[in-house]
């Protein structure tokens, strides 16, 4: 199954869903945004398709004939790194969090709004563009220092992240969230807050998705940097007299 779109504005996303009407749907409403839309059914098709297309935003449902969504995941960041959202039947914690470990960098889960979708691609293409904007500040003349908080040392201009001397891997929408919370150590940052500010927009539905980064988070920088606030949000806290920032 394969549909393809033309798109007005230079952005392509590929969209890997084995259930023909919703990848149609996901096709028709992604043309009206003006993007180019290919959709491909199983995930051996997804990986050759992201080879071939080169996309700037993967969709990817998890359950696939062939290989699953997460080992298609794992072989596209493998090729190339690309934003991918994640599309799951299944309200599991534990699959969003494999998801993001192999490099989605968002997930939903079906049933979902076509509304909230467009919402939420467009937001990690605006971040990639981000991104790549900081990979030109990092061949200026003057890049910005990196910001320095115990032993954790982002390096804003690169998007790199250090814990203990270690390289430490995040996606682009973990590097992002690890850099607003870092900005005022040991503040609470709601999760509305996080929301707007990482993911550029706000919806009620979306703060789970800013648990389950944070969760993320933890998994690969250690759970003692980044307190809970039930109810609230989420506060970065160095360690007492630790604290430092090459700004």
């Amino acid at each position: 199954m394969m549909t393809t779109s033309g798109g007005r504005n230079g952005t392509t996303v590929l969209v890997v869903e084995d259930e023909p009407a919703i990848a149609q749907a996901i096709a028709r409403r992604f043309t009206a945004e003006g993007w180019a839309v290919e959709a491909v059914g199983d995930g051996l098709a997804g990986v050759a398709a992201a080879a071939r297309l080169q996309p700037d935003v993967v969709v990817l449902d998890v359950m696939l004939p062939g290989i699953d969504g997460l080992e298609v995941c794992r072989r596209i960041q493998a090729d190339r790194p690309v934003p991918v959202l994640m599309l799951t039947a299944r309200d599991d914690e534990t699959d969003m969090l494999i998801g993001l470990g192999v490099g989605a960098d968002d997930y939903m889960t079906k049933p979902f709004s076509m509304r909230e979708l467009v919402a939420r691609t467009k937001a990690l293409l605006r971040r990639t563009e981000r991104a790549a904007r900081a990979a030109e500040i990092a061949q200026a003349a003057h890049p910005d220092p990196p910001v320095e908080i115990g032993d954790v040392v982002i390096d804003r201009a690169q998007r790199r992240v250090q814990r203990a001397g270690a390289e430490v891997h995040l996606t682009p929408t973990e590097f992002d969230l690890l850099l607003a919370l870092a900005a005022t150590p040991k503040t609470v940052l709601t999760r509305e807050r996080l929301l707007a500010e990482v993911w550029d927009w706000v919806d009620a539905s979306g703060t789970r998705t800013v648990d389950s980064h944070v969760k993320a988070l933890r998994r690969k920088l250690g759970p003692d940097l980044i307190r809970t606030v039930h109810g609230v949000g989420y506060a970065f806290e160095p360690a007492d007299g630790d604290e430092q920032d090459g700004a």
